[in-house]
């Protein structure tokens, strides 16, 4: 047996492109060259998946379905705080998913947006503000429960993650940008709590990030995150753009995206799970990430029929806005 096979079933896609080549070219030559360099560029530029056993550990600890709090659990306490992973681990979740974005002086801190205006008394991008400043502000300040969590502050990186440890949580990881400074963030994070390698994920949106995770530490289980339709929908389903050309262009850039993702970005970042939105998740989309031996993590499973479905049906770990009750997505 050659390579296809043993390298995730890459004969698919690659047979796709040389026959899109074939029509587009109508030359066999320069079809079969283009795609055969494209082929040796992955191999030669793709990372090794760590071994499954590594993966498992973070996914399902214990060898058992884990329901992870989205942003600390954003619906049962203010996103992205030490409250929030407090109230995460009192609820029983088995992990905590974490924000990172940066101040204007590159401090990691917990934040989902990359202002401060839709979680907290100020207003702002964080590129403007300094961590001095972002660090007067309340991140409790419009949430429904804000009266419960009076004197909360934005949490650094490194202060989310002890308060993690400190519970036995999982922690995922969310990188929102900045490839190169959150991978050295993080790398010097691995370094002084080593026991994340067993218990964490670095995951984005974005694949350079996750490659440059890879390249800065190859012992970090990753993962690649996706919503289908997201460059040319919102999260509730309705279009970015009123021009029809501008939202059929993103609409085109969106099937782009999703054929890269489940076809090659995956094996070049050399991921362990592919987490993507629960809309798009069942037993035939499981069993196709299997063969390649990535694990899928759904998100936002917000009802309890959803996780009920997903523990004893799918058997698959799940993102969840509550651990306490049935609510709406949080985008």
């Amino acid at each position: 047996m050659w390579l296809w096979e043993e390298q995730g079933g890459l004969l698919g896609p690659f047979s796709f492109l040389l026959l899109l080549l074939l029509l587009l070219t109508r030359r066999p030559v320069s079809a079969g060259l283009f795609t055969g360099v494209l082929y040796l560029l992955l191999r030669f530029f793709s990372f090794e998946p760590l071994p499954s056993r590594r993966a498992l550990q973070v996914l399902k600890p214990g060898g058992r379905v884990a329901a992870i709090a989205h942003r600390g659990g954003s619906h049962d306490a203010p996103e992205n705080t030490l409250a929030a992973i407090r109230q995460a681990a009192k609820n029983g979740a088995a992990g905590v998913e974490l924000d990172i974005e940066f101040s204007s002086d590159g401090v990691a801190v917990l934040m989902h947006d990359n202002t401060v205006d839709r979680t907290t008394d100020g207003t702002g991008r964080l590129c403007d503000l300094t961590f001095e400043q972002i660090r007067k502000l309340n991140p409790a300040a419009n949430h429904r429960l804000r009266n419960d969590f009076p004197h909360e502050k934005v949490p650094t990186l490194r202060e989310a993650v002890a308060e993690s440890l400190n519970h036995n949580l999982t922690i995922f990881f969310d990188v929102k940008g900045h490839a190169n400074k959150a991978a050295d963030a993080l790398k010097k994070i691995y370094m002084e709590f080593p026991q994340l390698y067993n218990n964490s994920m670095v995951c984005s949106f974005l694949p350079e990030v996750i490659y440059k995770m890879r390249q800065t530490d190859r012992n970090v289980v990753t993962g690649l995150t996706h919503r289908p339709w997201s460059l040319s929908h919102t999260g509730d389903g309705k279009p970015r753009y009123d021009a029809l050309w501008r939202h059929c262009l993103f609409v085109v850039m969106d099937i782009l995206l999703d054929w890269s993702l489940h076809n090659l970005l995956w094996y070049l970042c050399g991921i362990s799970a592919f987490l993507i939105q629960k809309d798009f998740v069942s037993p035939a989309y499981l069993r196709k990430w299997s063969a390649k031996g990535i694990h899928v993590v759904g998100w936002t499973v917000n009802s309890f029929n959803e996780k009920s479905y997903y523990e004893s049906h799918l058997g698959a770990s799940y993102i969840t806005d509550s651990l306490l009750e049935d609510c709406r997505p949080h985008f």
